[in-house]
């Protein structure tokens, strides 16, 4: 058998630029492609962390990404998420390619942010807030950056360093920025103030005070997977339109909105609907502030697989 092609990070970042990433992500969906029937992700605690097994089929592709995440990797000098990307095709079943399956996480998710924010924030928004300062943070930089009009960002980590570097890169993009510390009351006006706020860290309790989002804002998550670990709290889900990717994965995985559920704060019906729902225009009229949160999905890593092999073919 021969060896099969493998596209690395550097060569899916060149194949498929975030613009058209948003681009087929919103296609396959438009397509009538269903968030709903993607199968749940097997996940497996293992004594270092965690194993999540993604599997999913759609149009002439299936493909399977494997991710392990390791918490005590960085003090080990070892990236915490690692994965890859097993590519087949979708009538014989045949492998057809290995991509980077964190290159491909790293693409998607910001893409599937900025497709929500397409559609839930105004076409003026300008200013941007981002917590976190990991690959992720500067994805949804770029992201947000290809679809709406950002003139300033401000940088929120715990670690001041971090979030000054990551502040000098976006300042390289001719993007102005600032930067400030986790838990500062500098913090509360900044999200006050802002027009998107994207929250892509590994907290496992809210990161700013809910009533501090105006509305109108939008706030995209995307840093939590579990059903008891969140980033927004429920003051702020409670009275936000919230669009989830599927209610079926938001209701076994996303704490965000779990935990309001479990409380009693809101039910299952507050939620506005899925990201197909979003982007053929039937979500009910806006109120309030807006969240998308976001677990991360196998269909989307499929859309961008594919697409980064049939760019490499």
């Amino acid at each position: 058998m021969n060896a099969l092609p493998y596209l690395d990070a550097a060569e899916i970042e060149r194949l498929v630029p975030v613009t058209l990433a948003v681009q087929l992500l919103e296609e396959a969906l438009r397509g009538g492609l269903d968030p709903e029937d993607t199968p749940q992700r097997p996940s497996v605690d293992l004594p270092g962390g965690q194993l999540l097994m993604m599997p999913a089929a759609a149009g002439r592709y299936a493909g399977l990404k494997a991710v392990t995440i390791a918490p005590g990797n960085p003090a080990r000098g070892l990236p915490r998420i690692q994965g890859t990307y097993l590519l087949f095709d979708g009538d014989t079943l045949t492998p057809v390619a290995l991509l980077d399956g964190i290159a491909i996480t790293s693409l998607r998710t910001p893409a599937v942010s900025a497709l929500a924010v397409k559609h839930l924030a105004g076409p003026d928004a300008r200013r941007l807030v981002v917590f976190g300062t990991g690959p992720q943070a500067w994805g949804h930089i770029l992201a947000m950056r290809a679809i709406r009009p950002l003139d300033h960002v401000t940088l929120v980590a715990r670690d001041p360093g971090r979030a000054q570097a990551l502040a000098g890169r976006t300042h390289s993009l001719g993007l102005p920025a600032t930067s400030l510390t986790a838990g500062t009351s500098e913090v509360e006006a900044a999200v006050a103030e802002a027009d998107i706020v994207a929250c892509c860290t590994t907290a496992r309790e809210p990161l700013f005070p809910g009533k501090a989002v105006r509305d109108g804002a939008t706030v995209v998550a995307v840093g939590s997977h579990e059903p008891d670990v969140r980033e927004l709290d429920s003051d702020l889900i409670a009275r936000a339109t919230v669009v989830v990717e599927a209610r079926t994965a938001a209701l076994a995985e996303a704490g965000d909105v779990i935990i309001p559920l479990r409380q009693g704060t809101i039910t299952s019906g507050h939620l506005a609907g899925n990201l197909a729902d979003l982007v053929a225009g039937r979500v009910p009229p806006v109120r309030g502030p807006r969240v998308f949160k976001s677990t991360g999905m196998a269909w989307e890593d499929l859309v961008v697989a594919a697409a980064a092999y049939e760019a490499w073919t």
